[in-house]
């Protein structure tokens, strides 16, 4: 039987938005200690790695992370303290949301259909919707 999922974005307004993409980029990087390690962990490039890690730095007053330039010496990049709170945030109402989930859809998850060719067996059919609305999608885990 399917267990319910639900993969969220926090949006904060224009100034960017944090999601599990983002969040596993840092955490990668708090445990890799470098960028371009937790890009190839991660399969993404290291531009666009950049990109996130960079689009993080911006969307708040405080850094996520700390970089040095590499080279001879090597380089690097941690976490900062408000790094570490948001992904324990995001971590922790990500485990709320999930354990919900679980009782609201439950029941639902014990007929959804097990087809090859079926939205269900790819996770449920994505859903057009208005630029900055929040993200909820049922998936399998």
């Amino acid at each position: 039987m399917p267990i319910p999922a639900v993969r969220f974005r926090v949006d904060f307004g224009r100034a960017g938005a944090v999601g599990p993409g983002k969040i596993s980029l840092l955490e990668h990087i708090g445990t890799a200690g470098s960028l371009s390690q937790a890009a190839r962990e991660l399969g993404m490039s290291y531009r666009r790695a950049w990109l996130l890690l960079e689009s993080l730095n911006s969307s708040f007053r405080q850094r996520v992370v700390l970089s040095a330039k590499g080279g001879r010496g090597g380089g690097g990049a941690r976490l900062t303290p408000f790094g570490q709170r948001l992904i324990r945030a995001y971590r922790d109402f990500d485990a709320e949301l999930q354990a919900r989930a679980a009782r609201s859809f439950g029941s639902i998850a014990e007929v959804v259909r097990r087809s090859a060719s079926g939205s269900a067996a790819r996770g449920g059919a994505r859903l057009r919707r208005r630029r900055g609305a929040p993200v909820v999608r049922l998936s399998e885990r």
